[in-house]
């Protein structure tokens, strides 16, 4: 069932010079700084990238996206470095983007701050899906929606006992984005559908099962496998493949996994349509009154009827496109989704949930019945010429694969 989900990698140039340790430890730099929500952390021949918000979690912000593509083309550039590692601060790898800002920022009229946002998180995040050099992301802690899109691009993905995995989007009247639509509809079966309709959490056990990591490891034995990465001289992928798993540890899921239900999932989210999706949990729980179709129906019922429809075709169309093609059309759709022409979901989603906590939004149309073609359509609408399109560098990136 473990399918790697990263893309083709290339040639790696050959190492020469010892490096240095190039900034405080991570407990020493303060939220506010703009220049330490990313730190580096310096090996012999690597370099690890320190997701430096802990307080908010390690939500992205646009300078991180910034600073992380800055470091990682200069990274990628260096012969001295071998490979690269990431880790979050704190007790979350990434919750992903910092959607509150994004909820101020077009509030206050500020959307260009908006599309910049995507611009250099999409941007970065296909660097990592193309990147020269092996990759490896210590995903201790939660890891959701854009912090996975930062993440499992990557060669190694390594999981631990404190992962919680979700891409909650559909709750706050969005969708999945920051590459999920890729990843997600290369997992097993329709599980990529089930994840991004319900926003149903996985552990480190379940991602290691689905193929969404390469490998599991107890959080208490990172300190291990970070210093012996360290001290590795390479740019070769199996001896970093063989460190990972010397340290990591032998895991299956629980027996309430929903990856022993894979073939009630296949059955129900094969459907065509969010509404025939419903009417098969409805007919389950007829029959036999199954406890896991009345929560998952239930996680349905409570996402933005609009943000369902959008996030299935989305993931559907993934299934058939390559990283930069998904991030492309992600790109559009939340600037489309965000730009309340066809429906203010996610800011009465945003509001609900992340602001006045009230758990009650009202979402327009309210029901599936209401939302059309038509509005769906409009989510994946090219941006016209006053909005350009996602530049992404595929012929100078793809030329060397």
């Amino acid at each position: 069932m473990q399918r790697c989900i990263a893309s083709t990698r290339r040639r790696i140039p050959p190492l020469f010079s010892q490096c240095r340790r190039l900034s405080s430890p991570p407990n020493q730099a303060k939220d506010g700084n703009l220049d330490d929500q990313v730190l580096v952390e310096g090996r012999s021949y690597s370099r690890t990238a320190v997701l430096n918000r802990p307080s908010s979690l390690n939500a992205l912000t646009t300078n991180m996206g910034v600073r992380l593509k800055k470091l990682y083309e200069a990274w990628e550039d260096n012969p001295d470095i071998g490979f690269v590692v990431m880790k979050g601060n704190g007790r979350a790898f990434s919750a992903g983007g910092d959607i509150v800002s994004l909820y101020r920022l077009v509030g206050e009229g500020k959307f260009d701050a908006c599309k910049e946002f995507f611009d250099k998180l999409y941007s970065f995040i296909y660097l990592l899906g193309t990147y020269m050099k092996p990759h490896v992301a210590l995903l201790d802690g939660i890891t959701m929606g854009g912090g996975a899109g930062i993440s499992l691009p990557g060669m190694f993905r390594v999981a631990t006992d404190k992962t919680v995995f979700a891409t909650p989007e559909t709750q706050i009247g969005f969708h999945p984005d920051a590459g999920a639509s890729f990843y997600l509809s290369h997992l097993p079966g329709y599980l990529g559908e089930y994840l991004a309709l319900t926003g149903d959490k996985l552990n480190g056990a379940e991602m290691l099962a689905c193929g969404l990591v390469t490998h599991y490891s107890l959080s208490a034995r990172l300190n291990w496998i970070e210093d012996r990465l360290g001290k590795l001289i390479t740019d070769d992928p199996s001896v970093i493949e063989t460190t990972l798993q010397h340290y990591g540890d032998i895991v299956y899921p629980e027996k309430r996994s929903i990856i022993h239900r894979i073939e009630m999932v296949d059955k129900i989210f094969s459907n065509d349509t969010v509404e025939e999706i419903i009417d098969a949990l409805e007919n389950e729980i007829a029959v036999s009154s199954d406890s896991w179709c009345f929560s998952t129906l239930k996680k349905l019922k409570e996402a933005s009827p609009l943000s369902l429809k959008v996030s299935l075709r989305s993931i559907r169309e993934g299934r058939y496109q390559s990283l930069d093609e998904c991030l492309k059309r992600e790109y559009r759709m939340s600037l489309n989704g965000m730009s309340k022409r066809i429906s203010s979901d996610f800011f009465e989603g945003v509001r609900a949930r992340l602001v006045d906590k009230d758990y009650a939004p009202k979402w327009d149309p309210p029901s599936l019945d209401r939302v059309s073609k038509d509005m769906v359509d409009q989510y994946f609408a090219p941006l016209g010429e006053c909005e350009p399109e996602l530049q992404l560098p595929t012929m100078q990136r793809e030329a060397f694969v």
